[in-house]
């Protein structure tokens, strides 16, 4: 299990690592549609109350998640958490190393075959492509594919509300380099 350590670099993990588990990438998706507290993120996910508190920490930690609210329970502070999607604007940003993002490659991959193992029959897509484009094509392909996401991001719903369809969507378009 990964460790924040105290460090005078608040974001001694990034972002993209502290997303590179299976268990944080659902929690992301649950909260695009609607901010939660760790006992409802453990009750939706079947996790011990510590185990949901431990990966929602990681994942504000690294300024994926902002506190929506706090309330007072039991002489405790229960803290509701959002999803930010492109992450928190104000941390530090940068491009993330190539070992981070194979970190979260598989932990996406890892997600997806979860998913397929409940998919239902229906409409859907699944593609892959290693090819030559011009310049522009590339760049409506990738307008294309942001504008998908951005819609289901912006769309989402509490889980199981009424008149909704449970779906994944996962997206991975990048340039290549030249192979000699």
């Amino acid at each position: 299990m990964e460790r924040l350590v105290d460090s005078p670099d608040k974001h001694a993990i990034s972002a993209l690592r502290s997303v590179a588990h299976p268990v944080r990438l659902r929690i992301l998706s649950m909260l695009t549609a609607q901010p939660m507290s760790a006992a409802e993120v453990a009750r939706e996910l079947e996790l011990t109350h510590a185990n949901a508190s431990y990966h929602l920490r990681v994942l504000h930690d690294a300024g994926e998640l902002v506190v929506e609210s706090e309330e007072k329970i039991r002489g405790g502070t229960a803290k509701r958490y959002r999803y930010v999607v492109g992450g928190d604007p104000t941390r530090p940003s940068g491009p993330p190393s190539v070992e981070d993002e194979i970190a979260w490659q598989q932990a996406t991959h890892s997600e997806v075959v979860r998913r397929l193992a409940q998919r239902v029959r229906g409409p859907g897509s699944s593609s892959d492509i290693e090819t030559w484009v011009t310049p522009e094509t590339w760049r409506t392909a990738i307008d294309q594919i942001s504008a998908a996401m951005t819609l289901l991001h912006e769309q989402a719903r509490p889980a199981r509300t009424e008149g909704t369809v449970h779906v994944s969507a996962s997206s991975q378009a990048f340039l290549m380099g030249d192979a000699s």
